[in-house]
Order: C-alpha cells, then sequence, then structure tokens
C-alpha cells in the first residue's frame, strides 16, 4: 500500500491512511499527518529511513492536520531533473506529430523546484506562458549507464511519484528552440504536495493515475497514463543509454494535451514554411497573442494525479500566476 509523505521547514511527515480513507468515503477531508523520526535532511536520505516512515505511518497518535502545515517541496535539491518531451499520443495530436515520435529528454534546473502552493512567477520578458501537468518518477536507486529496466524491475529503481507542472515559457522554448532556459526559471516545476512512496503491488496500478489540470476552474488536461507513448521502464532504459541517475533525483514522463500551444493547421504550416524565419515567427506569434489559453497574472492552476479507486493519490497542486516585480 502507498504511503504519502509531506515535507515542511520543521521536517518529514506521514498522512495518516484513516485519514485519507474518510476524505475518499465522503466524509469531511480530515487529512491528518504524524511527523516522521528521522535525521533526514534529503529526500535521497529519507529514502534510505524507510522504517522511519513505516513507524510513523504505524502510529497511533492522532496527529497534525494537514491544513495546518505549509508543505514545501517532497523533491530536495540540488538534484537532477529530467524530462520527456511529447510522450502522450494527445499532445503529441495537438503538436502536429504524425508518424514514429523519438524518445527524447532534456533537462531542468534543479533550481526551478517549488513547492506545490508557491506562486508561478512569470518573467517579464515572457509572454506566453504554458502549464504541463506531469507525474514525477523518483528514484530510489541508482541507475548506471547502460541499465536495462524490465517492468519488474520498477520496484528496484523508482521509490515513489510526484505530481508536478512542467511551466513552460513557449515564445523562449520556440523561438530560441531552447528547452533548458524555457523550463528552467525559478518556480517552473511546482512540485508535491506528497511524495507517494510505492509498494511493489502498486506499480500494476500506474496506468490507471490521471491526471487532471484546471485554470480557474476550466479544465484544460485530462488523461490517463494509458496515452502515454513511452512508459516507465522503457523510459529509464532509454534514459540510461547515457545519463546515470541517483536516488532523489527526478523524471518527468511527459504531460497529455490540453496545453495552451497547438500547431496551427496544415495548410498554414505549409504556407508559414515557406516564409523567413523572423517573418514566420512574427506571424505566429501574432496568432498566439489572441490565446486566450496562456497563463496570465492571477491565474489559479489547480492538479491532481490519482487512481479512480484512490489507491494511488498524489495530492492537489494550487498554484497562483504572478508576473514578475
Amino acid at each position: 500500500m502507498s504511503t504519502n509523505v509531506l515535507r515542511t521547514s520543521d521536517g518529514w511527515w506521514v498522512v495518516l491512511p484513516q485519514a485519507l480513507d474518510s476524505a475518499r468515503a465522503g466524509g469531511t477531508p480530515t487529512e491528518r499527518a504524524v511527523r516522521i523520526d528521522t535525521k533526514a535532511a534529503t529526500t535521497a536520505e529519507l529514502l534510505a529511513d524507510r522504517d522511519a516512515v513505516r513507524e510513523a505511518a504505524a502510529s497511533t497518535n492522532s496527529g497534525t492536520p494537514v491544513v495546518d502545515l505549509a508543505a514545501l517541496p517532497p523533491v530536495t535539491t540540488p538534484c537532477r531533473v529530467v524530462a520527456q518531451m511529447v510522450n502522450y499520443r494527445s499532445h503529441a495530436k495537438d503538436s502536429g506529430f504524425t508518424g514514429d515520435i523519438p524518445p527524447t529528454f532534456f533537462r531542468k534546473a534543479s533550481g526551478s523546484v517549488s513547492g506545490p502552493h508557491d506562486a508561478i512567477v512569470r518573467p517579464a520578458h515572457v509572454k506566453f506562458l504554458d502549464y504541463e501537468v506531469e507525474l514525477g518518477l523518483v528514484m530510489g536507486a541508482p541507475l548506471p549507464v547502460g541499465t536495462v529496466v524490465e517492468e519488474q524491475d520498477l520496484p528496484r529503481y523508482v521509490a515513489g511519484l510526484v505530481l508536478t507542472n512542467d511551466v513552460s515559457a513557449r515564445d523562449v522554448q520556440l523561438t530560441k528552440t531552447q528547452f533548458y532556459e524555457s523550463k528552467s526559471y525559478p518556480t517552473f516545476t511546482p512540485t508535491g504536495p506528497y511524495l507517494t512512496l510505492l509498494d511493489a503491488e502498486d506499480f500494476a496500478h500506474l496506468l490507471n493515475l490521471r491526471l487532471r489540470l484546471n485554470v480557474n476552474g476550466v479544465p484544460r488536461q485530462d488523461r490517463t497514463l494509458a496515452d502515454m507513448i513511452v512508459r516507465p521502464a522503457q523510459a529509464l532504459t532509454l534514459l540510461a543509454r547515457f545519463q546515470t541517475l541517483d536516488p532523489g533525483d527526478l523524471l518527468l514522463t511527459g504531460t497529455p494535451g490540453g496545453t495552451a500551444l497547438k500547431a496551427p493547421p496544415a495548410p498554414v504550416a505549409k504556407v508559414s514554411a515557406l516564409l523567413p524565419p523572423a517573418v514566420r515567427w512574427k506571424a505566429f506569434f501574432k496568432g498566439q497573442a489572441k490565446n486566450p489559453r496562456y497563463l496570465r497574472h492571477g491565474d489559479l492552476i489547480t492538479a491532481t494525479i490519482a487512481t479512480p479507486d484512490g489507491r494511488l493519490d498524489l495530492g492537489e497542486q494550487r498554484t497562483a500566476v504572478t508576473d514578475a516585480r
């Protein structure tokens, strides 16, 4: 059975299973948490102290209301943050891809990791700010270069899951073809609230996870992991061709369709391809300026990842968008 862990400035906490069960049964959300008796300062250190997590989860203490705890990102930094590009069929369709899509990875600065309820700060030069709800895999064991990960091996390497938002500055990303910069500004990777630690039997339920993201209460993204193109075991195998991962590192596994950015219709794309790059980009962004789906100051993003039966529930993010001062 999975265990939800919360991090605050005071330490690490386990969310009590009975509180979650009460909320799922339709009662008043009474999530409560018990402090973990651990000296762990980092996610990797916590993962090495699973006995302390189990002891806290078995506690008969009534706990502290979760609403009274100020959640920090449960993935501590510095760490490696790696992401998969165009890894959901619905996102590929929105992006204008046809045929086979080669698996592609990119890095994000770990300085972009922020709390699950911290504001997303849009830099002054960014006009087209986008959202991407994503499932994050948190490594629990070293993944050396050359490792081959089969489905049955996932529990050996992946300790848990987190809810993330791969916030993107589309004007930087597209004009510079620069993923690292466009996705690495501070606050561009809201993470948490929970680190959902998995038992081996939980991995059979991953494809039932449903990713949802709303902006100002309006649904934007809603898909399950069944829409994935490259699933976690294969992704780790492909990544391990060139990249080592260590405990506490984070892999973002792609986003479903429904982002603000979408490819132009095929006839428009064919015509624009004939234009010089400067003219093409000017025309493209002139059209994008009319798109109301990009994030603006004051917008509120809510995101969740959970299975329908509540067996896996990564909690809810609530992040407001604000402009840099």
